[in-house]
């Protein structure tokens, strides 16, 4: 069971760490990538004691967009057939 449920929003980005984080208890900070939750963890756990939290967050919010981007660029310089009238 986790110690608390948190939203992705009141976490802060912590540039050093290259994780969001959320104060536990014991003093240290609860602990997540971008990685992780592209992946879908919801999981962000102290380094320092046992205790973890569950993130409550949108997956699609962290997705990989680039492939997004790199299929509709495929798609739209993909060369249909054409027909062509002879006369």
């Amino acid at each position: 069971m986790s110690y608390d449920d948190v939203e992705i929003e009141d976490m802060e980005w912590n540039e050093e760490l290259g994780a969001f984080t959320y104060p536990c208890p014991c003093g240290d900070l609860f602990q997540i990538t971008k990685a992780d939750l592209k992946l879908g963890e919801e999981i962000a756990r102290c380094p320092s004691c046992s205790l973890y939290i569950t993130v409550i967050y949108n997956q699609e919010d962290f997705m990989d967009d680039n492939k997004s981007n790199r299929n509709s660029k495929t798609l739209s310089s993909t060369k249909l057939p054409q027909t062509v009238t002879v006369a």
